[in-house]
């Protein structure tokens, strides 16, 4: 079979010869005294205060025999010191594996004995889960950011834990796995994602020529850092590029808006539900948002016209970029100013893609369906202990089979219209979850939405929409579906309605559908 192979219109970029944190850092001495994270609040840190207490927290992990083939479990929000966390191990030469910290205990377990973490840093919030999570684990120390040490439950500080600075312990950067974030387990159990120094730098410097910073900008940062999303495009990448990283443990509207007019956030990264919330709620006209140049979005699709919505309310530029914890995490994205609604933008620097039909197994070319396979320097390793989905997932030839359908338009730009396991077949013919989402969600009486296919006799499946209304709302079946219907061919029209209070959802604004099915 011919392969078709869609290369990167973008320049090739070259990868730099440094571990994650030294790009991080690399203009720390350039920017000493200019804020690189803060959260808006009592923690802030220089550039300078930022490189120093990662240096010291190396120095006490080695002079605590912690270093390379070790592993600490970070479970915390969003804060300035997550960042001294991770690179500090980093630093180090070991690894962190980063954890959802609202998981129960046994999740947090789970994750803990599969990445066999033996240091679990947390805050004094998710300390009684800590402790309970790590019975049965590797897990010698219980670090906690803030709070008090207890000496008798082996629990000390983080600042206990600052040694003499040291540099980076020697590592081999494209093999050595220095972070372990594990997958949404949106379908089946979590796997962690095996992430060396070289696929965190690549992907950050793949993104030079979308992710284009001046000098003086501010990007929120509330999407979880424990997530890749967060973790690369925010807390590293922006860091890298000299931004100042406003964190915000858990996204709360009205907070996020005084955030922006207080510390003039220029780059508002968000996942669509927070678009949803910037294009719609009452409470953005209260504050002065003017500083706000773009808002970025990812991690689910989001819809053409409620894009256009929010970036006309704000004035500014609303894109969407694409990708996954197996890919470092992007592979597609918007360059400034060539935004294509509904589209995730074009692949980035050295990136190769395929679109390969799921029935036929035959590549395909522009305006056609295919699954998106991606060939890049952020590809994973590989997944920790499970040697059968890494083969399932990265083929002989390198190319990750995404599982995402995705469509190539004539100018280059890739649009996800759905996962191959969510997509409805309502008698032969498919249905896209996310292709209904996006329409229903425009309707006046709907705030969110979710679709899902429901076993049916006749049909095979059809979809059923689980949606949230606006305060006094009302909406029935029949009024969805002839909403729905000035706009797709009948099969695609929903066959069941039911009225929720909220909408599933992951940390990283993944829709959870298996909650829906029950």
């Amino acid at each position: 079979m011919t392969q078709i192979i869609h290369r990167s219109t973008l320049p090739d970029i070259e990868i730099p010869e440094l571990s994650i944190t030294e790009l991080v850092l690399a203009r720390a001495g350039e920017l000493a005294d200019h804020v690189a994270i803060t959260d808006g609040g009592d923690q802030t840190y220089t550039f300078a205060e930022l490189a120093d207490r990662i240096a010291r927290l190396a120095g006490g992990l080695q002079a605590a025999g912690f270093g390379p083939g070790s592993t600490l479990g970070l479970m915390a929000p969003n804060m300035p010191d997550y960042a001294v966390v991770f690179h500090g191990v980093a630093t180090a030469g070991a690894t962190v594996t980063t954890i959802n910290p609202t998981y129960g205990a046994d999740e947090v377990r789970f994750q803990l004995n599969d990445a066999s973490a033996t240091m679990l840093v947390t805050i004094p919030m998710f300390l009684d889960t800590a402790l309970t999570a790590i019975e049965g684990t590797g897990v010698e120390r219980v670090v906690v950011i803030g709070g008090e040490a207890d000496a008798t439950r082996n629990i000390s500080t983080l600042d206990d834990l600052m040694g003499d600075p040291i540099e980076q312990v020697p590592v081999d950067l494209a093999d050595h796995v220095v972070v372990l974030p594990y997958s949404s387990g949106t379908t089946g159990l979590p796997k962690g994602v095996m992430l060396t120094h070289r696929n965190l730098v690549a992907n950050i410097t793949q993104v030079d020529h979308v992710l284009k910073y001046d000098d003086g900008e501010a990007a929120f940062a509330a999407l979880p850092f424990f997530h890749i999303y967060g973790m690369q495009v925010l807390m590293n990448g922006a860091l890298a590029k000299g931004v100042k990283v406003v964190t915000m443990p858990r996204f709360d509207l009205e907070h996020a808006l005084k955030l922006c007019q207080e510390q003039g956030i220029t780059r508002f990264f968000a996942v669509p539900p927070m678009v949803l919330a910037l294009a719609k709620s009452p409470v953005v006209d209260s504050y002065d948002v003017s500083s706000v140049k773009q808002i970025f979005s990812g991690a689910a699709p989001l819809g053409a016209e409620l894009g256009q919505e929010a970036a006309d309310r704000l004035g500014c530029e609303v894109v969407q970029g694409y990708g996954m914890t197996e890919l470092s995490p992007i592979s597609h994205s918007t360059v400034d100013g060539e935004g294509r609604p509904g589209t995730s933008g074009v692949a980035v620097s050295n990136v190769e893609c395929r679109l390969v039909s799921p029935e036929t197994g035959e590549d395909v070319g522009i305006d056609t369906r295919g699954e998106l396979w991606v060939r890049s320097p952020g590809v994973m390793k590989g997944y920790l202990n499970n040697p059968e989905a890494t083969a399932e997932t990265i083929d002989d030839e390198g190319w990750l089979h995404t599982g995402d359908i995705a469509v190539l338009d004539e100018h280059g730009h890739y649009a996800i219209v759905d996962r191959i396991k969510e997509l409805i077949k309502v008698k032969g013919f498919q249905v896209a979850p996310a292709e209904l989402e996006a329409l229903i969600v425009t309707h006046p009486a709907v705030t969110d939405v979710a679709v899902i296919g429901v076993p049916d006799d006749e049909a095979g499946e059809l979809p059923k929409a689980f949606v949230t209304l606006t305060p006094g709302a009302s909406l029935t079946l029949d009024e969805l579906r002839e909403f729905c219907a000035e706009h797709v061919v009948k099969y695609k029209l929903p066959g069941e309605l039911e009225i929720i209070e909220t909408i599933p959802k992951s940390a990283s604004g993944k829709i959870l559908r298996r909650e829906l099915r029950g």
